[in-house]
């Protein structure tokens, strides 16, 4: 096995993991989780991308600015779930169509 396909298996696995745990769970916080572990394959592909054509410093730059844009995301997630536990007193995802009313 090469590093190629070692890193392909990498992001492949991260991302069913993702998808399965976005499908899979009804916890907002478990959801955030999910998002970030989406993200890192992306992450992990982008510098794959580079490190396949030869640009490795571009890869790596392209995943330090999605990671610090991400961990953005992640805080404002975590702190609109923080109102909605405050709020609702739950973090299940489905108790968010009550907020319509």
């Amino acid at each position: 096995m090469n590093d190629m396909s070692i890193l392909v298996a990498g992001v492949i696995g991260l991302l069913g993991a993702g998808l399965y745990g976005l499908l899979a769970v009804r916890n907002l916080f478990q959801v955030i989780i999910a998002l970030q572990v989406l993200v890192k394959a992306a992450v992990l592909a982008l510098v794959m991308a580079g490190y396949a054509s030869g640009n490795l410093a571009l890869g790596q730059s392209l995943g330090v600015t999605v990671i610090v844009a991400d961990t953005v995301v992640a805080v404002i997630g975590l702190a609109l779930a923080v109102q909605v536990k405050r709020h609702l007193g739950t973090l299940d995802i489905k108790a968010l169509a009550t907020l319509r009313r």
